[in-house]
Protein backbone atom coordinates (compact mmCIF):
# COMPACT_ATOMS: atom_id res chain seq x y z
CA UNK A 1 0.00 0.00 0.00
CA UNK A 2 1.29 3.34 -0.82
CA UNK A 3 1.86 5.68 1.84
CA UNK A 4 0.61 9.37 1.98
CA UNK A 5 4.16 11.42 2.21
CA UNK A 6 3.34 14.49 4.99
CA UNK A 7 5.90 17.11 6.06
CA UNK A 8 6.60 17.60 8.97
CA UNK A 9 8.69 20.87 11.00
CA UNK A 10 11.70 19.60 13.01
CA UNK A 11 11.03 23.03 15.45
CA UNK A 12 7.31 22.58 16.52
CA UNK A 13 5.85 19.41 14.82
CA UNK A 14 3.41 21.45 12.67
CA UNK A 15 2.14 19.27 9.89
CA UNK A 16 1.77 20.42 5.53
CA UNK A 17 0.77 18.85 2.92
CA UNK A 18 2.86 19.78 0.91
CA UNK A 19 6.54 21.22 1.19
CA UNK A 20 7.12 24.90 1.70
CA UNK A 21 10.24 27.14 2.57
CA UNK A 22 8.52 28.33 5.54
CA UNK A 23 6.62 26.26 7.79
CA UNK A 24 3.18 27.73 9.01
CA UNK A 25 3.23 27.33 12.62
CA UNK A 26 6.72 28.55 13.93
CA UNK A 27 7.50 30.42 10.66
CA UNK A 28 10.46 28.84 10.56
CA UNK A 29 13.01 28.77 7.15
CA UNK A 30 14.18 25.41 5.81
CA UNK A 31 12.71 23.36 8.92
CA UNK A 32 10.36 21.43 6.76
CA UNK A 33 11.24 16.81 6.36
CA UNK A 34 9.64 14.41 4.81
CA UNK A 35 7.44 11.61 6.59
CA UNK A 36 5.07 9.12 5.94
CA UNK A 37 1.31 9.43 6.58
CA UNK A 38 1.56 5.75 8.71
CA UNK A 39 4.71 7.33 10.29
CA UNK A 40 3.18 10.52 11.14
CA UNK A 41 -0.67 8.85 12.46
CA UNK A 42 -0.13 5.18 13.62
CA UNK A 43 -3.21 2.99 12.90
CA UNK A 44 -5.27 2.42 15.64
CA UNK A 45 -7.36 -0.79 16.32
CA UNK A 46 -11.09 -1.40 15.65
CA UNK A 47 -11.76 -3.38 19.07
CA UNK A 48 -10.86 -1.45 22.18
CA UNK A 49 -9.78 -3.15 25.50
CA UNK A 50 -11.18 -0.94 28.92
CA UNK A 51 -7.63 0.24 30.93
CA UNK A 52 -8.03 -0.57 34.83
CA UNK A 53 -9.48 2.57 36.33
CA UNK A 54 -8.50 3.09 40.44
CA UNK A 55 -10.14 5.26 43.13
CA UNK A 56 -7.84 8.05 44.20
CA UNK A 57 -7.85 7.07 47.65
CA UNK A 58 -6.63 3.31 46.86
CA UNK A 59 -3.41 4.34 45.73
CA UNK A 60 -0.66 3.33 47.94
CA UNK A 61 2.17 6.36 48.26
CA UNK A 62 3.56 5.51 51.17
CA UNK A 63 6.78 4.11 49.94
CA UNK A 64 9.34 6.09 49.34
CA UNK A 65 8.57 7.30 45.86
CA UNK A 66 11.94 9.55 45.33
CA UNK A 67 15.50 8.12 44.71
CA UNK A 68 18.89 9.71 45.70
CA UNK A 69 21.16 10.65 43.14
CA UNK A 70 24.02 11.21 45.45
CA UNK A 71 24.74 14.79 44.33
CA UNK A 72 23.10 17.17 46.01
CA UNK A 73 22.57 20.09 43.80
CA UNK A 74 20.90 17.53 41.35
CA UNK A 75 18.55 16.75 43.91
CA UNK A 76 17.29 19.76 44.72
CA UNK A 77 16.70 21.11 41.25
CA UNK A 78 14.49 17.44 40.78
CA UNK A 79 12.81 18.67 43.85
CA UNK A 80 13.77 16.51 46.35
CA UNK A 81 15.23 13.48 44.61
CA UNK A 82 14.23 11.19 41.35
CA UNK A 83 11.30 10.23 41.17
CA UNK A 84 10.11 6.85 40.26
CA UNK A 85 8.70 6.04 37.06
CA UNK A 86 9.53 9.75 35.81
CA UNK A 87 10.74 11.00 32.38
CA UNK A 88 13.48 13.36 32.79
CA UNK A 89 14.89 15.09 29.45
CA UNK A 90 18.42 16.90 30.46
CA UNK A 91 19.25 18.79 27.14
CA UNK A 92 22.30 21.72 27.18
CA UNK A 93 25.20 22.79 24.83
CA UNK A 94 27.82 20.33 23.03
CA UNK A 95 30.82 19.74 25.87
CA UNK A 96 28.72 21.46 28.85
CA UNK A 97 28.48 18.00 31.24
CA UNK A 98 25.39 16.39 30.37
CA UNK A 99 26.86 13.14 29.69
CA UNK A 100 29.53 13.77 32.64
CA UNK A 101 26.68 14.29 35.37
CA UNK A 102 24.75 11.51 34.50
CA UNK A 103 27.78 8.99 34.45
CA UNK A 104 28.85 10.67 37.68
CA UNK A 105 25.59 9.53 39.38
CA UNK A 106 25.61 6.17 38.32
CA UNK A 107 28.97 6.12 40.84
CA UNK A 108 27.28 7.62 43.60
CA UNK A 109 23.84 5.80 43.57
CA UNK A 110 23.44 2.34 45.08
CA UNK A 111 20.21 1.29 42.71
CA UNK A 112 21.43 -0.93 39.63
CA UNK A 113 21.19 1.15 36.74
CA UNK A 114 21.51 0.74 32.61
CA UNK A 115 23.42 3.04 30.35
CA UNK A 116 22.47 2.88 26.92
CA UNK A 117 24.74 5.04 24.73
CA UNK A 118 24.26 5.21 21.46
CA UNK A 119 26.62 7.70 20.93
CA UNK A 120 30.46 6.14 22.12
CA UNK A 121 31.49 2.32 22.04
CA UNK A 122 31.61 0.70 25.41
CA UNK A 123 35.34 0.91 25.30
CA UNK A 124 34.66 4.78 25.23
CA UNK A 125 32.25 4.89 28.13
CA UNK A 126 34.86 2.93 30.16
CA UNK A 127 37.79 4.72 29.62
CA UNK A 128 35.79 8.08 30.95
CA UNK A 129 34.44 5.88 33.46
CA UNK A 130 37.89 5.23 34.76
CA UNK A 131 39.12 8.81 34.16
CA UNK A 132 35.54 9.92 36.24
CA UNK A 133 37.31 7.54 38.99
CA UNK A 134 33.82 5.46 38.43
CA UNK A 135 33.86 1.91 40.22
CA UNK A 136 30.60 0.84 40.89
CA UNK A 137 29.02 -3.19 39.88
CA UNK A 138 25.79 -2.09 39.75
CA UNK A 139 25.78 -0.14 36.41
CA UNK A 140 25.03 -1.93 32.95
CA UNK A 141 26.16 -0.96 29.55
CA UNK A 142 24.53 -1.21 26.90
CA UNK A 143 25.97 0.11 23.25
CA UNK A 144 22.62 -0.24 20.24
CA UNK A 145 20.36 2.46 18.60
CA UNK A 146 17.73 0.34 18.41
CA UNK A 147 15.31 1.60 21.20
CA UNK A 148 12.74 -1.69 20.88
CA UNK A 149 15.64 -3.30 21.82
CA UNK A 150 16.58 -1.02 24.69
CA UNK A 151 13.15 -1.68 25.97
CA UNK A 152 13.27 -5.32 25.18
CA UNK A 153 16.67 -5.28 27.95
CA UNK A 154 14.93 -2.94 30.75
CA UNK A 155 12.20 -5.12 31.09
CA UNK A 156 14.52 -8.30 31.04
CA UNK A 157 16.92 -6.77 33.56
CA UNK A 158 14.42 -4.56 35.30
CA UNK A 159 17.27 -1.84 36.92
CA UNK A 160 16.26 0.52 39.29
CA UNK A 161 17.31 3.53 37.13
CA UNK A 162 17.85 3.82 32.95
CA UNK A 163 20.09 6.61 31.30
CA UNK A 164 19.56 7.17 27.44
CA UNK A 165 22.08 8.95 25.75
CA UNK A 166 20.91 9.99 24.08
CA UNK A 167 17.44 10.15 22.41
CA UNK A 168 18.35 12.15 18.94
CA UNK A 169 20.45 8.65 18.34
CA UNK A 170 17.60 6.32 19.18
CA UNK A 171 15.10 4.80 16.55
CA UNK A 172 12.46 2.38 16.20
CA UNK A 173 12.68 -0.24 13.18
CA UNK A 174 8.95 0.09 12.66
CA UNK A 175 9.45 3.38 11.56
CA UNK A 176 10.64 4.42 8.41
CA UNK A 177 12.69 7.83 9.20
CA UNK A 178 16.02 8.54 9.84
CA UNK A 179 17.19 8.63 13.62
CA UNK A 180 16.79 12.24 15.09
CA UNK A 181 13.93 13.41 12.82
CA UNK A 182 10.98 14.15 14.38
CA UNK A 183 8.77 11.06 14.05
CA UNK A 184 11.61 9.11 15.76
CA UNK A 185 12.53 11.70 18.61
CA UNK A 186 8.61 11.95 19.49
CA UNK A 187 7.66 8.17 18.79
CA UNK A 188 11.04 6.99 20.43
CA UNK A 189 10.28 9.29 23.89
CA UNK A 190 6.66 7.87 23.65
CA UNK A 191 7.94 4.24 23.88
CA UNK A 192 10.25 5.47 26.71
CA UNK A 193 7.42 6.82 28.51
CA UNK A 194 5.51 3.95 28.47
CA UNK A 195 8.09 1.60 30.40
CA UNK A 196 8.80 4.53 32.81
CA UNK A 197 5.40 4.38 34.04
CA UNK A 198 4.36 0.83 33.85
CA UNK A 199 7.48 -0.08 35.42
CA UNK A 200 7.77 2.08 37.64
CA UNK A 201 11.42 3.04 36.54
CA UNK A 202 12.90 6.88 36.31
CA UNK A 203 14.71 7.82 32.76
CA UNK A 204 16.87 10.09 32.10
CA UNK A 205 16.79 11.16 28.70
CA UNK A 206 19.96 12.96 27.34
CA UNK A 207 18.80 15.85 24.27
CA UNK A 208 20.86 17.81 21.92
CA UNK A 209 20.10 20.92 21.03
CA UNK A 210 19.69 23.25 18.04
CA UNK A 211 21.51 25.96 16.60
CA UNK A 212 19.08 29.22 18.72
CA UNK A 213 20.13 26.94 22.06
CA UNK A 214 16.59 25.89 22.18
CA UNK A 215 16.08 21.59 22.75
CA UNK A 216 16.70 19.73 19.50
CA UNK A 217 12.89 17.81 18.17
CA UNK A 218 9.88 18.55 18.33
CA UNK A 219 8.31 20.89 20.95
CA UNK A 220 5.49 17.87 22.01
CA UNK A 221 8.99 16.27 23.25
CA UNK A 222 9.05 18.59 26.10
CA UNK A 223 5.66 17.96 26.78
CA UNK A 224 5.67 14.14 26.85
CA UNK A 225 8.72 14.25 29.56
CA UNK A 226 7.98 15.00 32.95
CA UNK A 227 10.99 16.93 33.98
CA UNK A 228 12.76 19.30 31.49
CA UNK A 229 16.56 20.05 32.84
CA UNK A 230 18.67 22.74 30.64
CA UNK A 231 23.17 22.76 31.59
CA UNK A 232 23.44 26.95 30.97
CA UNK A 233 27.32 27.85 31.62
CA UNK A 234 30.03 29.55 29.16
CA UNK A 235 32.46 26.21 28.53
CA UNK A 236 35.00 28.13 28.51
CA UNK A 237 34.66 29.01 32.22
CA UNK A 238 34.45 26.23 34.98
CA UNK A 239 31.23 26.70 36.23
CA UNK A 240 27.72 25.21 34.81
CA UNK A 241 24.29 26.07 36.15
CA UNK A 242 21.40 23.42 36.09
CA UNK A 243 17.95 24.50 35.59
CA UNK A 244 14.63 23.53 35.87
CA UNK A 245 12.38 24.51 33.06
CA UNK A 246 9.68 22.30 33.57
CA UNK A 247 8.90 19.65 36.88
CA UNK A 248 6.06 18.03 37.33
CA UNK A 249 6.78 17.48 40.76
CA UNK A 250 8.50 19.97 42.16
CA UNK A 251 9.21 24.14 41.58
CA UNK A 252 10.36 25.25 38.48
CA UNK A 253 13.16 27.83 39.95
CA UNK A 254 15.58 25.58 41.76
CA UNK A 255 18.71 25.98 40.58
CA UNK A 256 21.95 23.47 40.91
CA UNK A 257 25.60 24.82 40.62
CA UNK A 258 28.77 22.68 39.46
CA UNK A 259 32.25 23.27 38.57
CA UNK A 260 34.24 21.57 35.73
CA UNK A 261 37.33 20.20 36.91
CA UNK A 262 39.73 17.65 35.50
CA UNK A 263 37.96 14.67 37.04
CA UNK A 264 34.57 15.51 36.12
CA UNK A 265 31.58 18.35 38.00
CA UNK A 266 31.89 18.96 41.23
CA UNK A 267 28.99 20.44 43.60
CA UNK A 268 29.41 23.89 44.60
CA UNK A 269 26.66 24.23 47.84
CA UNK A 270 27.90 28.00 48.90
CA UNK A 271 26.61 30.03 45.25
CA UNK A 272 26.92 33.35 46.49
CA UNK A 273 30.66 32.64 47.91
CA UNK A 274 31.16 31.32 44.06
CA UNK A 275 29.54 34.45 42.24
CA UNK A 276 31.14 37.06 44.61
CA UNK A 277 34.51 35.49 44.81
CA UNK A 278 37.28 37.88 43.12
CA UNK A 279 34.70 41.08 43.24
CA UNK A 280 37.20 44.37 42.85
CA UNK A 281 36.60 46.77 45.80
CA UNK A 282 37.06 50.85 45.39
CA UNK A 283 35.59 50.37 41.79
CA UNK A 284 32.62 52.10 40.23
CA UNK A 285 29.63 50.15 38.86
CA UNK A 286 29.32 47.39 40.88
CA UNK A 287 26.58 46.38 42.67
CA UNK A 288 25.41 43.01 44.75
CA UNK A 289 21.89 42.05 44.45
CA UNK A 290 19.90 39.30 46.38
CA UNK A 291 17.96 37.35 44.40
CA UNK A 292 15.68 34.08 44.41
CA UNK A 293 16.64 30.87 43.06
CA UNK A 294 13.31 28.50 44.03
CA UNK A 295 13.61 28.56 47.71
CA UNK A 296 17.37 29.20 47.62
CA UNK A 297 18.54 32.98 47.44
CA UNK A 298 21.73 33.85 45.73
CA UNK A 299 24.13 36.86 46.16
CA UNK A 300 25.22 37.97 42.95
CA UNK A 301 27.54 40.54 41.21
CA UNK A 302 26.40 43.16 39.02
CA UNK A 303 28.29 45.07 36.98
CA UNK A 304 27.76 47.96 34.52
CA UNK A 305 29.99 49.80 32.87
CA UNK A 306 29.00 53.54 31.14
CA UNK A 307 31.52 55.31 29.24
CA UNK A 308 31.43 58.04 26.56
CA UNK A 309 29.79 57.15 23.17
CA UNK A 310 31.86 57.26 19.95
CA UNK A 311 28.64 56.07 17.93
CA UNK A 312 25.90 58.33 16.74
CA UNK A 313 23.19 55.56 18.33
CA UNK A 314 25.10 54.57 21.71
CA UNK A 315 25.12 50.74 22.57
CA UNK A 316 23.52 48.81 24.68
CA UNK A 317 25.03 45.31 26.13
CA UNK A 318 23.35 43.04 28.14
CA UNK A 319 24.87 39.63 29.55
CA UNK A 320 22.88 37.82 31.72
CA UNK A 321 19.90 40.33 32.24
CA UNK A 322 17.29 41.06 29.78
CA UNK A 323 17.93 43.74 27.43
CA UNK A 324 14.66 45.24 27.16
CA UNK A 325 14.20 45.59 31.11
CA UNK A 326 17.59 47.51 30.95
CA UNK A 327 16.54 49.81 28.37
CA UNK A 328 13.19 50.52 30.69
CA UNK A 329 15.56 50.79 33.32
CA UNK A 330 17.66 53.30 31.76
CA UNK A 331 14.24 55.42 30.80
CA UNK A 332 13.41 55.55 34.33
CA UNK A 333 16.71 56.73 35.54
CA UNK A 334 16.40 59.49 33.32
CA UNK A 335 13.06 60.75 33.75
CA UNK A 336 12.85 60.49 37.45
CA UNK A 337 16.58 61.12 38.87
CA UNK A 338 17.65 63.14 36.17
CA UNK A 339 20.85 61.18 34.98
CA UNK A 340 21.80 61.55 31.54
CA UNK A 341 22.67 58.47 29.55
CA UNK A 342 21.62 59.54 25.55
CA UNK A 343 25.11 59.83 24.91
CA UNK A 344 27.24 57.19 26.33
CA UNK A 345 27.18 53.71 26.00
CA UNK A 346 26.51 50.90 28.46
CA UNK A 347 27.46 47.73 29.46
CA UNK A 348 25.80 45.57 31.89
CA UNK A 349 27.24 42.23 32.86
CA UNK A 350 26.52 39.33 35.63
CA UNK A 351 29.72 37.64 36.95
CA UNK A 352 29.61 33.82 36.76
CA UNK A 353 26.80 33.27 33.94
CA UNK A 354 23.79 33.86 35.59
CA UNK A 355 20.53 35.17 34.60
CA UNK A 356 18.58 37.35 36.93
CA UNK A 357 15.30 37.01 35.62
CA UNK A 358 12.74 38.35 38.49
CA UNK A 359 12.17 41.84 38.97
CA UNK A 360 13.85 41.93 41.99
CA UNK A 361 17.08 42.57 39.91
CA UNK A 362 15.49 46.44 38.95
CA UNK A 363 17.33 47.64 41.79
CA UNK A 364 20.78 46.25 41.69
CA UNK A 365 20.83 47.00 38.01
CA UNK A 366 20.25 50.74 38.63
CA UNK A 367 22.43 51.32 41.40
CA UNK A 368 25.13 49.60 39.21
CA UNK A 369 24.19 52.32 36.48
CA UNK A 370 23.65 55.24 38.93
CA UNK A 371 27.69 54.35 40.32
CA UNK A 372 29.69 53.49 36.67
CA UNK A 373 27.83 56.84 35.76
CA UNK A 374 28.88 59.18 38.56
CA UNK A 375 32.10 57.40 39.05
CA UNK A 376 31.29 56.73 42.82
CA UNK A 377 32.10 53.25 43.82
CA UNK A 378 29.65 51.60 46.50
CA UNK A 379 30.47 49.88 49.42
CA UNK A 380 31.49 46.50 49.18
CA UNK A 381 29.56 45.46 52.14
CA UNK A 382 25.79 46.86 50.55
CA UNK A 383 23.50 44.26 48.51
CA UNK A 384 20.42 45.76 47.48
CA UNK A 385 16.69 44.01 46.23
CA UNK A 386 13.57 45.51 44.69
CA UNK A 387 11.43 46.42 41.62
CA UNK A 388 11.33 49.35 39.75
CA UNK A 389 8.48 51.24 38.85
CA UNK A 390 7.74 53.67 35.96
CA UNK A 391 6.76 55.90 38.50
CA UNK A 392 10.58 55.73 39.78
CA UNK A 393 9.38 53.98 43.21
CA UNK A 394 10.90 51.00 44.59
CA UNK A 395 7.58 47.94 44.80
CA UNK A 396 8.18 44.86 47.17
CA UNK A 397 9.27 41.75 46.30
CA UNK A 398 8.87 38.53 47.81
CA UNK A 399 10.91 36.43 50.26
CA UNK A 400 12.21 39.66 51.97
CA UNK A 401 13.40 37.52 55.24
CA UNK A 402 14.97 34.95 53.25
CA UNK A 403 17.33 37.50 51.05
CA UNK A 404 18.16 39.84 53.99
CA UNK A 405 19.54 36.57 56.51
CA UNK A 406 21.54 35.24 53.16
CA UNK A 407 22.81 38.96 52.67
CA UNK A 408 23.85 38.80 56.96
CA UNK A 409 25.02 35.14 56.59
CA UNK A 410 27.59 36.39 53.82
CA UNK A 411 28.87 39.57 55.93
CA UNK A 412 27.40 42.12 54.76
CA UNK A 413 26.58 45.08 56.70
CA UNK A 414 23.58 47.07 55.05
CA UNK A 415 20.83 46.29 52.94
CA UNK A 416 18.57 48.29 50.79
CA UNK A 417 15.13 47.09 50.63
CA UNK A 418 12.11 48.46 49.10
CA UNK A 419 10.17 50.78 52.18
CA UNK A 420 7.05 48.21 51.89
CA UNK A 421 9.18 44.92 52.02
CA UNK A 422 9.78 46.40 55.65
CA UNK A 423 6.38 44.90 57.22
CA UNK A 424 7.32 41.43 55.67
CA UNK A 425 10.18 41.03 58.56
CA UNK A 426 9.92 39.89 61.94
CA UNK A 427 10.18 42.76 64.34
CA UNK A 428 11.17 40.59 67.18
CA UNK A 429 13.70 39.01 65.48
CA UNK A 430 17.45 40.42 65.49
CA UNK A 431 18.77 40.11 61.60
CA UNK A 432 22.62 41.47 62.60
CA UNK A 433 22.48 43.77 59.29
CA UNK A 434 21.26 47.29 58.72
CA UNK A 435 18.01 46.96 57.02
CA UNK A 436 17.27 50.57 54.74
CA UNK A 437 14.04 50.76 53.42
CA UNK A 438 13.56 53.20 50.25
CA UNK A 439 10.67 54.23 48.43
CA UNK A 440 12.07 55.49 45.43
CA UNK A 441 15.34 55.99 43.68
CA UNK A 442 16.48 59.29 45.20
CA UNK A 443 15.87 58.03 48.61
CA UNK A 444 18.03 55.29 47.66
CA UNK A 445 21.18 57.39 46.04
CA UNK A 446 20.84 59.21 49.08
CA UNK A 447 20.92 56.56 51.61
CA UNK A 448 24.03 55.26 49.24
CA UNK A 449 25.64 58.67 50.19
CA UNK A 450 24.72 58.42 53.50
CA UNK A 451 26.59 54.89 54.43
Amino acid sequence: MKHKTLYICTECGHEHPKWNGQCAGCKSWNVLEEATLGDAHPSVPNNYTPVSVRKLDDINCDDDVRLDTGTGELNRVLGGGLVKGSLVLLSGEPGIGKSTLLLQICGSMKQKILYATGEESERQLKIRADRLGIKTPNLLIAQSTDCSGIIAAIIQNLPDVVIIDSIQTMRLSSITSAQGSVTQVRECTNALMAVAKNKEIPIFVIGHVNKDGGIAGPKVLEHIVDTVLYFEGDRQLSYRILRAVKNRFGSTNEIGVFEMRDRGLHEVPNPSEMLLSGRPNGVSGISVLCTMEGARPILAEIQALVTKSGFTAPRRVSNGFDYNRLCLILAVLEKRTGLFFGGCDVYINIIGGLRADEPAADLAIALALYSGITDTPIPEDVAVFGEIGLGGEIRSVSNTPERVRECMRMGFATCIIPKAALKQLDKSENYGIKIIGAANLPQMFKAIENI
